[in-house]
């Protein structure tokens, strides 16, 4: 009997260290516990869509690969709300008013490079950014509710309407995750990916603080 463990089990511990440390990066936890302003949310949203647009564009070349394909999913679709929710945010001119932080730039970049080539770094951003969307963004959405008096308006990025039942969902992804024939390399290429992935984050954050800082100079 083998003793490789699945790789969805080996994915999260080899990773955990580098995901609470994005979440702790101290934009976040300022616009966690509401030392944050509206505008510090606009800022993360406007982020956000370039971000997407990178992920969701990658997913549309991926979309027959046969890696790749079983974890694309419509349900998933983020960029339609992050439109919606800028517009309410900004206004109709809002792509106008928006630019990608050099962090962005660069996320984005990585996001276009495997995602013309690699499916399993397409699949380890994939992982990273909408497995966290369906966990920790379903507690982000309720406090920038409670702190900014949005409704659905403003935060439609964090709501799932097509995934009832989001810990199923998740429990699905990782099985196919865990279904993948990986090559013991390949999977740990794909989990320095997913570090990677995470040191965007938390690196995206700090470029946020750091915009924020100097707007206030």
């Amino acid at each position: 009997m083998s003793n490789v463990i699945p790789f969805s089990q080996a994915l999260r511990e080899r990773t955990w260290s580098g995901h609470g440390e994005s979440e702790g990066a101290g934009f976040m936890s300022d616009l966690m516990s509401g030392r944050g302003s509206r505008d510090d949310y606009i800022a993360l949203v406007a982020q956000h869509y370039f971000i997407y647009e990178a992920i969701e564009s990658a997913a549309e070349k991926m979309a027959d690969d046969p890696t790749a394909a079983p974890f694309i999913s419509p349900k998933l679709t983020r960029l339609p709300a992050i439109r919606e929710d800028l517009r309410f945010l900004i206004g109709d001119d809002w792509l106008e008013q928006i630019t990608p932080l050099n962090t962005t730039a660069r996320y984005v970049a990585r996001i276009n490079e495997v995602g013309e080539r690699w499916p399993g770094g397409f699949i380890a951003h994939h992982y990273t950014r909408y497995l966290g969307d369906l966990s920790g963004g379903q507690v982000i959405r309720t406090l920038m509710q409670r702190q900014f008096g949005f409704e659905t308006n403003g935060v439609g990025f964090y709501l799932f309407a097509d995934i009832a039942k989001p810990r199923e969902f998740k429990e699905t992804y990782r099985a196919q995750l865990d279904a993948v024939g990986w090559s013991a390399d390949e999977r740990d290429r794909v989990i320095d990916e997913v570090i990677e992935a995470y040191r965007f984050n938390t690196e995206l954050f700090i470029d946020l603080a750091d915009a924020k800082a100097a707007a206030a100079a």
